[in-house]
């Protein structure tokens, strides 16, 4: 393949990575794995085509490739067509700073313990 992306792949569930390999089918390759299984590979065919050298510094985190021959443009307007947005999940990090400011929650003393499961520190003033 004469052409690449390098994709980030966090929150991708199996679904939509599926979905975005029925999409890319025949017109691209989508290359994901462990960093040194994909390092290894790309070292193996270093021989017949040296310019892969170039992606072994961008192998860091959850990467994955798109090889392919076609048009760059229409291969990444089919990647950015099956971009979802998704509600975040238990242990995710968020992408951008999140502040709650400190306020009364007009919730009970009882309710303590559920904001201390979310290790979100917690007082109670007043009885309230």
């Amino acid at each position: 393949y004469s052409r690449c992306f390098i994709v980030g792949a966090d929150n991708v569930g199996s679904k939509q990575m599926q979905e975005i390999r029925m999409a890319l089918r025949g017109c691209a390759v989508v290359l994901m794995g462990k960093n040194t299984m994909m390092r290894k590979a790309i070292r193996g065919h270093l021989e017949t085509n040296p310019n892969l050298e170039k992606l072994l510094p961008h192998i860091v985190n959850n990467v994955g490739f798109v090889f392919t021959n076609e048009d760059l443009v229409e291969v990444r307007d089919k990647l950015l067509a099956n971009k979802k947005k998704a509600p975040a999940r238990a242990g995710a990090i968020a992408p951008c700073p999140v502040t709650i400011p400190s306020q009364n929650t007009g919730l009970g003393p009882e309710k303590t313990s559920f904001f201390q499961a979310l290790q979100i520190p917690t007082k109670i003033s007043r009885g309230t």
